[in-house]
Parts: C-alpha cells; sequence; structure tokens
C-alpha cells in the first residue's frame, strides 16, 4: 500500500463546534478537551455495554462504549503520566491506495510532556479480522505522521489490572479518614507489608480505604503486577513523584 495520499480530520471543539482541518493542523488541537466526534449507540439487545466512567484525573465523566473500554479509561486514570484524556475524540477521513476509508478512535490521551496516546479497543476475537488490521495499520501510519503515540489494545494485563480496578474504587476526592494520611505517610517512609501497616491503625476497614486512596494516587506505591495481599509491601512514594 503506498503512502496516504491525503487525510483529513474532524472534530468537535469544547464549545461544540464542528470542523475539518488538514492532518497537519491536527497536531495542534488539544483533542483532550473537545467534545466526542461519535455519538456511542445505546439501544436494547445490544452486544455490548456503554457507560461513563468518572475519571480521577479531570474530575468528570468520559463516556465508554464496552466494559473492555471502560479498563482501558481506568489505566490511563491511573497512569501518572497522563493529565487528560477524552472518549471518540476525532474523526479520519483519508484516502489512500486501497480507497476512501474514515476511522474514529477510541481514546485520546494528553500526557504530562505535551505528547499524544491515541488507543483503539478491539474484542481480542477480532483482531485478526481483515479489516481491523487495516484499520490499525492506516491508523498507525497517521498518528506517525502526527507525532503521536498510538496502540490497538486488548484485553489488558489480568493481574495488573484486578489490583488497579481495586485501587480505583479509592479514586474519589477523600470525605472521611483525611485525618490519618500523615499517619500512612509516615508509617511507609520504609517498607512495611499491609497486614502489619493495619495493626497500627484503630479502624482498620477505614484506614485501608485511605491506603487505597494513596495508592491510587501513588503517593504510596507497591509492585502491581503482584496480587495485593497483607503480605503485600507498600512504601510511601517520593514526595513530588506521585499525583
Amino acid at each position: 500500500m503506498r503512502d496516504i495520499d491525503l487525510v483529513r480530520v474532524r472534530y468537535v471543539g469544547r464549545e461544540g463546534t464542528e470542523r475539518l482541518v488538514r492532518l497537519e493542523e491536527a497536531a495542534e488541537v488539544p483533542f483532550e478537551d473537545g467534545r466526542m466526534a461519535r455519538v456511542i449507540p445505546s439501544y436494547v439487545g445490544q452486544g455490548h455495554m456503554p457507560g461513563r466512567y468518572w475519571a480521577a484525573t479531570m474530575g468528570d465523566f468520559v463516556e465508554y462504549e464496552s466494559v473492555l473500554e471502560s479498563k482501558w479509561l481506568t489505566l490511563l486514570d491511573f497512569d501518572r503520566e497522563v493529565t487528560a484524556f477524552s472518549s471518540q475524540p476525532l474523526e479520519f477521513d483519508g484516502i489512500d491506495g486501497r480507497g476512501a476509508w474514515r476511522h474514529t478512535p477510541d481514546v485520546f490521551a494528553r500526557r504530562r510532556d505535551g505528547g499524544a496516546l491515541l488507543l483503539d479497543v478491539k474484542n481480542p476475537q477480532m483482531r485478526d479480522d481483515p479489516r481491523v488490521r487495516l484499520q490499525e495499520e492506516r491508523t498507525r501510519r497517521v498518528c506517525a505522521r502526527l507525532g503521536w503515540d498510538y496502540a490497538m489494545v486488548s484485553e489488558p494485563d489480568e493481574q495488573r489490572w484486578v489490583n488497579v480496578d481495586l485501587l480505583s474504587s479509592a479514586r474519589r476526592p477523600l470525605y472521611l479518614g483525611e485525618e490519618l494520611v500523615p499517619r500512612l505517610l509516615e508509617l511507609t517512609r520504609r517498607p512495611v507489608s499491609i497486614g502489619e501497616l493495619m495493626r497500627f491503625m484503630e479502624f482498620e476497614d477505614l484506614a485501608r480505604g485511605v491506603l487505597f486512596h494513596l495508592m491510587w494516587f501513588q503517593r504510596i506505591v507497591t509492585d502491581l503486577d503482584r496480587a495485593l495481599r497483607d503480605s503485600t509491601l507498600v512504601k510511601a512514594q517520593a514526595e513530588g513523584v506521585g499525583r
């Protein structure tokens, strides 16, 4: 397939105005702040479950089209290098050696260094579909021209997802237990097991929730590629590193 000859980008700005720009102009557009370029359908009997995810990163809701997509929104929300993200952010309208094509990627993420990441979330059973592979190839080539990172993803690593999903339950602002934060940070200056840490807490259930909140914001860290147990070692992150 020869190089893409023409690609335009359609998006809807924050104020609700639809715009169509050349690909080169799209590199400067803050897609993380815009509105959705495509409405996610919702109807009785559909094969996936759309919904809304509350993102701690922005303090706002982001729509998703499937449970699988909601997992990746959660992982982006947990990523301390991501400062904002949006769903269905833009539509590519292109022409190449195989004809005209259009595609609306699933998620756009802005990184702390100003870089961008575009994600397509696909059911693993569809990854070998020739149409999906062509879509991936086209989108990857366009993102390379924009200087963006691109990935087509399916199921995340199972153990890491289980851990991040658990911590995400504590991602909202603290309304109870805020007074425990300094004590937990002090006790985790050196590695300590979760079980040992809880022995110092008068109200263990409350303290565990506050601990998970601090771990979500990565003020206290651990190895998330292993199962979280009372024997898991945790440690306070260096000041200014976590969110």
